[in-house]
């Protein structure tokens, strides 16, 4: 059940203000009996009620009256100070996480290598935005078969998305594709393609036959390697993230010639 509470007011502040709604114009003391809040807190309470514009008072009559804001005029007041605490504290929290990204340092392993995994559709596509979020440098994107992420239209828009901000950070951007992968890709992806990727100058795709599999290649560094489920090809089931520099070096040697050799794509 809604409260006043709910909005910010304190227990003792919405006992009062629904006592004077109830009332009408009352003084502290008729006040304090009716809402039952204690006569020595009743004054602090009617001062805040004030500063929440929920009431007004009477100073020239004797003894001092107070009468509540209309509820419609009141809520409307303390939803705007609702609103305007709620965006204070997320401009602290982008201050704390602008702050903190400059403080906190990636350690590498010791040995240069490490790997994790990723089970499941959902869990495969947040190990892949989380991959492309870490690039600094540059992002291969190879799609033989038309699986995880590529071809669908939210999942798609998730990626354009993450792709997009990479480009923004100066990261270059190479996607190659198979013919079955282009057929397959729905016209929102063509269209999302066309108007935010396709004219930037540090973003190219390109279509070459005898693909196989689907991986992305971070940095020359690190290799995320995605599963198609043995069940239903069409749908990832599985996505290993291997940061080996020199199996990274290897996947380099044998895209680049696929590169060359591909045609771009039109769209």
């Amino acid at each position: 059940m809604a409260s006043l509470r709910d909005l910010g007011l304190s227990e003792y502040e919405a006992r009062a203000y629904r006592s004077l709604l109830r009332l009408g114009p009352t003084t502290a003391k008729e006040l304090s009996r009716a809402s039952e809040v204690p006569m020595g807190r009743i004054y602090d309470v009617l001062n805040s009620l004030e500063q929440y514009s929920l009431v007004r008072s009477q100073a020239a009559s004797r003894p001092k009256k107070y009468v509540a804001v209309e509820p419609d005029a009141g809520l409307d007041r303390l939803l705007a100070d609702r609103k305007e605490e709620l965006e204070r504290k997320a401009e602290q929290y982008e201050e704390v996480v602008d702050e903190l990204s400059q403080e906190l340092e990636t350690a590498e392993p010791v040995d240069g290598h490490f790997w994790t995994a990723a089970v499941g559709p959902d869990e495969t596509l947040d190990l892949l935005l989380e991959r492309i979020s870490t690039a600094e440098r540059e992002i291969v994107m190879v799609a033989g078969a038309p699986a995880a992420g590529l071809d669908l239209g939210v999942i798609g828009e998730q990626i354009t998305d993450e792709l997009e901000e990479a480009l923004d950070r100066g990261v270059s951007v190479s996607l190659l594709l198979s013919p079955d992968v282009v057929d397959g890709l729905p016209r929102s992806v063509g269209r999302r393609y066309t108007e935010r990727l396709a004219q930037r100058e540090n973003f190219s795709v390109r279509v070459a036959t005898g693909l196989q599999g689907t991986f992305e290649l971070i940095d020359d560094v690190e290799v995320c390697i995605e599963v198609s489920n043995p069940l239903d090809p069409g749908e990832a089931f599985a996505m290993i993230d291997l940061k080996d520099p020199e199996f990274a070096s290897d996947v380099r040697e044998s895209f680049e010639p696929r590169w060359e050799n591909a045609k771009p794509l039109n769209l």
